[in-house]
């Protein structure tokens, strides 16, 4: 890709470009944005370094690159993490600055950043790309700073020190140092007062003088002054402010033809500044679409929709899905439009929004029309519509039409709250892979953590890894662990839930080493958890591997873990007992416990929290079902295909039986049900419709028995045909598998007292600030200081 790289004149932009050269893209141009008042070093903002904005001038002519800058007229007006278009905002002469570049240059189509770990500053870098439909690159994004720093050294980044601000960094000693000669100190007060390394909460700004990329020339800095802001004798803060500096000329380079480190340079364009004009002041929001206008409400009408619906008090699933396809064909896009159209009229029917959606599960019938899909998907659930943050999401292809489904079948989960926390990343990094659109990474939600489908992506270049389906598990396995430890929990010791969905293009020959993998994948990072000292209880999650036809971007492999997640919660203050009449009852329908039961079954419980449960039936146990429920065939013969539907409901029977047991022996109740998720094999004889109704009548008489199950008026399970499941990844040959998640109600700890809940706070430190939310009365706690890297 063509890339405008943002620079700020510190050593993070200019090791950004690096990397994006390195992931083979091509730096065109430079965008900086500088104070109005030439002589004036550092403004009160909390997005811009201008500290050496005097020299970042000369960057034009040593790289050979066209510079567009622009003096900032905004101010900091919108303080709450996530960002939305505000007039007046310093945000939005960052978009008139890029607006002008990529007028200038319609070639460029990504924008680089040296954002390390601020998510205040990345998601306004974000915001703007995606007003301007460029790609956020920002290679640095979440990477180890201690190593980071070692990198840019190593590499050839010669920069100094041009502002202090941190204790242990004194300016009359440490301004006009070269980094190269304070990395120990740096380490030292890491380890002393944890601060970062790279600088990254504001404890110091550099200047880069020279650095690969210079092609044409270094800077080198012949006077400066040191201005003294605060004499604070613990962190006094200093800046550097240049009084006189010079080029000097480099021979010109010779590159070889496999160097990565490589600037196509236009000659006219050399040592070429542009200043952006504009107001942002005057800015307007574009009008968002309606939804009506996107969709006809009489078309959709006229079609046979189906749903289901979990109801609890704090949580609810909504499921929908286009039934007798054969009698209405329609194309994809008028599936989903009217699948989402039924889902939100519910939501809004209920006062709620696509704000208050956890997690999406997308099935369609092709994955050759996943584009489509998603343009479609993206007409409904906007960033506009989530200020809390977009839902985490699946898409994976099911096998609908075998079943009678329309080309498109969607699940989602609802909270009745706005407590969740969602992680958004859509700038391509060496993190994990970005989201580049509105749906999440994770979300987070009264400590579970449900995170996105993951592919074996390389989040650099957003490709799959090469070498088979074992290669793609481990890198999805590693794009998990990257996601889990943002929020502070790791997969190999948190996970309550494992789907691991396996494309039927992988062959019988490799399936036993993808479970394999998982395992040993999984075990090698409890080990390194447990060598840090940084693991607390073990799980023992429930692995379920699920067949489908296909997956996103032809992947073999797709995870969907769901993570127990420590985080100021505390179960209902309701003493839980057990049920007596429950346990008495535990012959339901003549079952009694045999040790067999146990092979078809998987659980694991968080005390007090939260119960993850699959139950797997095979054709063989269902025969063994049969034979000893009441009423099983009088020969006693095992069970052969087909499973006529009177064998369904004794298996049906079952399964609801012992999930029950699994509830009651760990103090859990059908209320604290989640969801429950029914897949059945395509090859089963009894359709669909009638193993839906199977099932609804098992559970309706099921409740009858048992009060803490309210069935409702409508199905509260969701039927997900797929072409095989079971607990192995060499043998998904069950004909029923559930999966039930339940949760103990929860409450919220607070962590700031009411006293200061209303209270705005501007930064004081110099490491840290809290910015608070009118709108939620939150504060959330940003390590940005008053620099923007972009850097």
């Amino acid at each position: 890709m063509k890339v405008v790289a943002l620079v700020s004149g510190g050593k993070d932009s200019c090791y950004a470009m690096m990397k994006c050269i390195q992931y083979g893209h091509e730096i065109v141009a430079l965008a900086n944005l500088m104070p109005v008042d030439d002589s004036v070093d550092e403004l009160d903002s909390y997005m811009y370094q201008t500290v050496g904005h005097q020299i970042v001038v000369s960057y034009a002519k040593c790289m050979g690159l066209p510079l567009y800058r622009r003096r900032l007229q905004g101010s900091t007006r919108n303080q709450s993490l996530s960002y939305k278009m505000t007039p007046g905002d310093e945000v939005e002469d960052m978009f008139i600055l890029l607006s002008e570049v990529k007028r200038q240059i319609p070639s460029i189509s990504a924008v680089s950043s040296g954002a390390i770990a601020s998510d205040y500053q990345r998601l306004r870098v974000e915001s703007v790309s995606a007003r301007l439909g460029l790609v956020s690159l920002a290679y640095l994004w979440k990477q180890d700073q201690s190593l980071l720093l070692k990198e840019m050294i190593t590499n050839g980044i010669i920069a100094v020190i041009i502002k202090v601000a941190a204790i242990g960094l004194d300016p009359s000693k440490h301004l006009g140092k070269e980094i190269t000669h304070l990395e120990s100190h740096l380490h030292h007060l890491n380890e002393l007062y944890g601060i970062n390394v790279c600088g990254e909460g504001g404890e110091y700004e550099t200047l880069t003088l020279d650095c690969p990329l210079f092609m044409f020339a270094r800077i080198v800095l012949d006077d400066f002054q040191v201005v003294l802001h605060s004499s604070d004798s613990i962190a006094p803060v200093g800046v550097l402010h240049p009084l006189a500096f010079h080029l000097e000329p480099k021979d010109l380079p010779t590159i070889s033809s496999g160097s990565n480190l490589t600037v196509n340079v236009c000659p006219e364009e050399m040592n070429c500044v542009h200043e952006v004009q504009g107001d942002c002041l005057q800015l307007q929001a574009e009008p968002s679409k309606s939804f009506d206008s996107i969709i006809d409400p009489i078309q959709i009408t006229s079609q046979k929709f189906c749903m289901s619906k979990r109801n609890r008090d704090d949580i609810f699933s909504i499921c929908c899905w286009l039934q007798d396809c054969c009698r209405t064909p329609t194309g994809l896009q008028d599936a989903l439009r009217g699948g989402l159209w039924k889902i939100e009229s519910q939501l809004i029917e209920h006062g709620f929004g696509w704000e208050n959606v956890l997690y999406i599960h997308l099935y369609i019938s092709d994955m050759d029309e996943f584009a489509m899909a998603n343009d479609t998907y993206v007409s409904f659930i906007t960033q506009e519509k989530c200020r809390f943050g977009v839902p985490s999401r699946s898409t994976i292809e099911l096998p609908l039409f075998q079943v009678g489904l329309g080309r498109a079948y969607i699940e989602v989960l609802v909270s009745r709250d706005l407590t969740k926390r969602v992680l958004h990343v859509q700038s391509i990094s060496c993190w994990a892979p970005s989201c580049i659109g509105p749906y999440s990474q994770a979300t987070l939600h009264k400590g579970i953590l449900y995170m996105a489908g993951q592919l074996g992506l390389d989040p650099p270049t957003m490709t799959l890894c090469k070498g088979g389906p074992v290669v793609e598990l481990e890198q999805a396995l590693v794009n998990s662990e990257a996601v889990a430890k943002c929020f502070n929990c790791s997969i190999s010791t948190c996970a309550v839930v494992f789907v691991i969905y396996c494309s039927t293009h992988i062959p019988s020959s490799e399936r036993t080493k993808v479970q394999k993998k998982q395992e040993v994948f999984l075990e090698q990072l409890k080990t390194k958890q447990s060598d840090r000292g940084t693991s607390s209880t073990v799980l023992d999650p429930v692995v379920l591997f699920v067949l489908v036809p296909d997956l996103p971007k032809k992947a073999l492999v797709e995870v969907k873990p769901i993570l127990n997640v420590e985080e100021g919660m505390e179960t209902e203050a309701k003493p839980v007992v057990r049920n007596q009449s429950c346990i008495v009852k535990q012959g339901y329908w003549g079952f009694q416990h045999e040790f067999w039961h146990d092979v078809c079954l998987q659980k694991c419980v968080v005390v007090g929290k939260f119960c993850g449960t699959v139950v797997s039936i095979t054709d063989e146990l269902a025969a063994k079902i049969c034979r000893q429920s009441l009423g099983a065939d009088e020969d006693g013969s095992d069970h052969q295909f087909p499973i006529t539907e009177g064998q369904m409901d004794k298996v049906a029977k079952f399964c609801i039986y012992l999930i029950d047991r699994v509830l009651v022996e760990n103090l859990f109740t059908w209320k604290d049900a989640v969801y429950l998720r029914i897949y059945f094999q395509t090859s089963l004889s009894v359709p669909m419709e009638k193993l839906s109704l199977v099932f609804t009548n098992t559970l309706r008489e099921f409740a009858k028995l048992n009060p803490t199950l309210d069935c409702g008026n409508e199905a509260f399970f969701n039927m997900i045909p797929v072409l095989g499941s079971g607990r192995s990844a060499m043998s998904m040959d069950a004909l029923i598998t559930c999966e039930l998640l339940a949760q103990k109600p929860t409450t919220r700890i607070e962590s700031l007292s009411s006293k200061k809940r209303g209270r705005k706070k501007k930064p004081k430190s110099p490491l840290y600030f809290q910015l608070s939310d009118a709108s939620t009365q939150q504060f959330v706690t940003v390590d940005v200081a008053p620099l923007f890297h972009p850097q």
